[in-house]
Parts: structure tokens; sequence; C-alpha cells
């Protein structure tokens, strides 16, 4: 077979590379199911707990059972950040990504994986003892920290997740 390939030339097997990632779904637009039929991908839903908000992003995005968080920080019911450093601050983000979640569909045992941003790498271990508190041992999202030079409203910490939607 592979040498019927070399004796059509290179369109030959370009027709085939393309047939046969089509076949897989791994070309065009069209997501097969498993019986091979063409089936449209899920199209965004943009989710906003203020749907009068004037904010250039949405709080989540759910594309099929996935959702995607913007990032949380550790803001008050006021919008206003919790006094008191990393410790607060990371608590009440803990609290707003798992408001979040549920008012989506989700919860905070549904994280796939998380991305953390600190403005001071140094207080990573003050973070994840308010983080450890929402998931259960041996059960953890997987997750990516880093160190920055600022965060929106002087926050010292912001998280953003992608979850599976119940």
């Amino acid at each position: 077979m592979g040498i019927s390939f070399c004796r059509r030339g290179k369109r030959g097997l370009t027709v085939a590379l393309v047939s046969a990632l089509m076949v897989f779904g791994l070309w065009g637009n069209a997501h097969r199911d498993r019986a091979g039929a063409a089936e449209s991908a899920p199209a965004p839903e943009f989710l906003n707990a203020d749907p009068n908000t004037t904010s250039p992003y949405s709080d989540a995005v759910r594309v099929g059972s996935t959702l995607y968080l913007a990032g949380q920080l550790g803001l008050d019911e006021n919008g206003k950040l919790v006094p008191g450093g990393i410790t607060p601050e990371s608590e009440r983000t803990m609290e707003n990504l798992k408001g979040t979640l549920e008012r989506n569909g989700s919860s905070v045992d549904r994280v796939a994986s998380c991305l953390l941003f600190l403005a001071d790498i140094n207080e990573r271990a003050a973070f994840n003892a308010a983080y450890q508190k929402y998931f259960q041992k041996g059960r953890f999202p997987a997750r990516t920290a880093v160190g920055t030079s600022g965060l929106y409203a002087g926050a010292r910490v912001e998280l953003t997740c992608t979850a599976v939607v119940k």
C-alpha cells in the first residue's frame, strides 16, 4: 500500500494524508461522532453574573462540558480588595472561585487545572494553606504558579481555572 502512494507522486500522498486526517477528525471544522457522522463543534456560551457588565471579558465561558473561568481576585461583594494581605485575599479568592463555578454549573471538585498569579512568588505557601482547604487530599487540579510584577487593584493573588460542568 505504501508503494502505491509513492508511484502516485506527491499529489496522491497529499490526498491520502488529508483524507486520513479528515477520517480521524483532525482536518477541517467538523467533528465526527462515533458513527463517523459530522457534527458541529459546540459554540462558546459567554456567562456573566451581571448581564449589564461593561467589562471587556466574561466571568466564564462554557464550551460543551468545559468551563473556563476568568481570573478570580480577593474582592468583596462591593468589588473592593479585602484587607490584610495574602491570607485573607487567598481565602476570598477561593470563595469567589467556588461561587463562580457553582453559579455556572460546576464545582470545586470538578476543576481540572488552575493558573495562579502571585504578586510575590514567596507567598506561595500562604496561598497553598487556603487553597488546600477546597480540594480533597490527593485530588488537586494541575496547576501552574507564576510570580508577577503586579496584579489588578494591587492584589496579591489571582487564580483562574478550567473545570468540567456537571
